[in-house]
C-alpha cells in the first residue's frame, strides 16, 4: 500500500481525532474514560493550529486520503546548553500498515525537521517499559535505550 507522510492540516482534526480514538483502545483505555468525540476534536484543533500551537503533527494518509498513523510532536528547550529538542509525545501506525516501513519512514521525518531547525540538538521520546513491540522497533532502527533519566508525572486536576 502506498502512503503518504505530511504535515497536518486543520481539515485533518476529523481524522486525526477517529484514529486518537483508536490508539486509546491500542492503549487499553475503557470506554467510559474515553474523551467524547467533540471534546476530542476542540483539543486537538487548539493544540495544533491555536494561537500560539502547542504542538504539531505528521500523518500518514492512505490511498483513500484517511489518516492511518501519526507522529505527534513539539520542541523542548534547554537540552543540551542552550539547544531545544524536538520530542516525541506520540508514534502510532494503523496495525494494517505496520512492518511496513511507515514507522521508519516517520521517523526519518521527524530526524530531518530537527536538522532543519537552527538550534535543535536531538530527537527524544519515550515509551512504556511494559511496551515490547515498541521497543523492538526502536531497537530495530539502531536505537538504543537511555538509561540516564527517571521520567516523573502528576496529574493535574481541574477543580
Amino acid at each position: 500500500m502506498t502512503v503518504r507522510i505530511r504535515p497536518a492540516e486543520k481539515s485533518d482534526v476529523r481524522g486525526m481525532a477517529e484514529l486518537i480514538e483508536e490508539i486509546e483502545r491500542f492503549y487499553g483505555t475503557a470506554d467510559a474514560d474515553i474523551q467524547p468525540f467533540d471534546e476530542r476534536q476542540d483539543q486537538i484543533e487548539g493544540a495544533l493550529f491555536g494561537s500560539p500551537p502547542l504542538a504539531s503533527a505528521l500523518l500518514v494518509e492512505d490511498e483513500a486520503g484517511d489518516v492511518v498513523g501519526l507522529a505527534a510532536y513539539s520542541f523542548l528547550w534547554p537540552s543540551a546548553g542552550s539547544t531545544h529538542s524536538l520530542f516525541l509525545k506520540e508514534l502510532y501506525v494503523r496495525d494494517t500498515l505496520r512492518r511496513q516501513g511507515v514507522g521508519e519512514r516517520l521517523m526519518n521525518e521527524l530526524r530531518a525537521i530537527a536538522a532543519a531547525r537552527p538550534g535543535c540538538s536531538r530527537v527524544e521520546w519515550m515509551t512504556d517499559r511494559v511496551n515490547p513491540g515498541a521497543r523492538a522497533f526502536y531497537k530495530s532502527l539502531g536505537f538504543a535505550e537511555f538509561d540516564g533519566k527517571i521520567v516523573y508525572r502528576v496529574e493535574i486536576s481541574k477543580t
